[in-house]
């Protein structure tokens, strides 16, 4: 089963056959397609296409070649679009400065307002860069567009960006081009992509693979990507099929029927479930064999906003505390989360975040003194007792930095809020009495221990 995460079947290649095109992606295993938009005029037309077929899903988006064209009229478009049960992006946007069609300033301003349309709406972006990497950056970064995440459309092989995009939680989308003969500088850059972070797409009608360059793409060559993403990575095919397809999955809830819940309780306490996104891809995490805790479906279709969540608190003083603890890492969505203990603090509620301690790496910041008016405990999962342990274990985003980063947060964090914990987990490979001492004598926090396999 494979998922083409970005295609354009509004396009005018497909008016005469455009069923057939549909009927030969699932024949050949496609079972999930995002169609992008771009041109405005375009948006409500793709909007359709998803409810007309049930493998097509859609994204509503100002392209920046059709940024100078683009009135309020269109953004409010988006937005209305946006709020349609199989939307589940905003794009494709981002800055391109090939040929130079639209002044770069005007190019920012409807950038900059994707972002910030993605944000308040919780939906990802669909980013497209090119010729224009150093300014896509200085945005992204800017708009802490971290916080609704997003994926990099049409790698072209630029480790630069590919980097900074991993950093900022990104997916990465692998299309037809890493077929073509002299296409090594992208199939190198393929290479340093994690499979926890990689895509699949066509970009049809355009970019089709090798063995039908020149030709109309369509969502079924993306079987011929996959095989040769599996050359180029030395996994199989398999691998390469059911990561894709599971990482489509947690970005833009592709193929989900119902919406996990976004609250839950265990016994008297109430857990916040608020995305599906994680900087890190432990090999003991549930998520690896369930989407359940406790009887609750967690995997969410749509990330909620900070309003929906308030909304589904209800009383917070009933709990003993409410606790930002779900299927993804909570401070990825820092504004949420500062938002909704605020709420809490307010109605008399307590709070708690349950974290894997990089909101530092992602935020470039320290966020600890931001919480610490609303926040009343952290729990922090260190997990290991030195960097390749946890490297191992974690497969963080952020590489070999990501546990003295996670030590920095704990630091930071016994600074600001008054109850600070880490965790360890009883995998094979760790050593808990090692990882005891770093808690008490290096970090000078309480510590737990986690009992491998078992949750809640």
């Amino acid at each position: 089963m494979f998922t083409d995460s970005h295609a354009h079947l509004d396009d005018q290649a497909y008016n005469t056959d455009r069923d057939e095109v549909v009927k030969r992606a699932e024949a050949a295993g496609v079972r999930y397609i995002v169609n992008a938009g771009s041109n405005p005029k375009d948006n409500a037309a793709i909007a359709e296409l998803a409810d007309r077929y049930p493998a097509v899903y859609s994204a509503a988006g100002i392209h920046p070649h059709h940024a100078a064209q683009a009135v309020e009229a269109d953004f409010e478009e988006v937005k209305r679009l946006s709020a349609r049960s199989k939307a589940v992006a905003i794009g494709e946007t981002g800055l391109d400065y090939y040929n130079n069609q639209v002044p770069a300033d005007t190019q920012k301003k409807v950038f900059r307002r994707c972002i910030e349309f993605a944000k308040k709406l919780a939906l990802p972006i669909i980013l497209h860069s090119r010729d224009a990497d150093e300014d896509c950056i200085e945005v992204l970064r800017a708009e802490n567009a971290q916080e609704c995440g997003g994926v990099l459309h049409c790698f072209n092989g630029s480790v630069k960006m590919r980097d900074e995009a991993l950093r900022l939680g990104f997916y990465i989308a692998v299309g037809g081009a890493v077929t073509f003969p002299k296409a090594e500088a992208l199939r190198e850059g393929v290479k340093g992509i994690p499979l926890s972070r990689l895509l699949l797409e066509t970009d049809c009608p355009y970019l089709a693979p090798k063995t039908v360059r020149g030709k109309r793409n369509e969502p079924a060559n993306i079987v011929e990507i996959a095989q040769k993403v599996t050359e180029v990575l030395g996994r199989p095919l398999s691998e390469i099929e059911t990561a894709s397809t599971s990482n489509a999955g947690y970005l833009f809830g592709v193929g989900i029927k119902t919406q996990g819940k976004i609250v839950y309780e265990i016994r008297d306490q109430l857990y916040l479930n608020i995305t599906n996104r994680c900087s890190n891809h432990c090999t003991f995490c549930i998520r690896n064999g369930t989407d359940f805790v406790k009887g609750h479906n967690l995997r969410l279709k749509k990330e909620p906003t900070a309003s929906e969540v308030i909304s589904a608190i209800g009383d917070p003083k009933k709990y003993r505390e409410v606790v930002f603890c779900g299927y993804g890492e909570p401070l990825i969505r820092l504004s949420a989360v500062k938002e909704i203990s605020a709420w809490v603090k307010e109605n008399g509620g307590k709070t708690r975040i349950d974290t894997n301690g990089q909101a530092n790496l992602l935020h470039r910041r320290p966020v600890a003194a931001e919480l610490a008016d609303s926040v009343d405990a952290v729990s922090v999962s260190l997990n290991a007792q030195d960097s390749g342990c946890y490297q191992k274990m974690c497969c963080s985003q952020y590489g070999e930095s990501a546990y003295e980063g996670v030590k920095e947060f704990v630091l930071d964090a016994k600074k600001h809020i008054k109850d600070v914990t880490v965790t360890f987990v009883t995998v094979p490979g760790v050593d808990t009495e090692s990882c005891k001492q770093i808690a008490e004598k290096e970090l000078g926090v309480k510590y737990r221990v986690r009992e491998y396999g078992k949750v809640g």
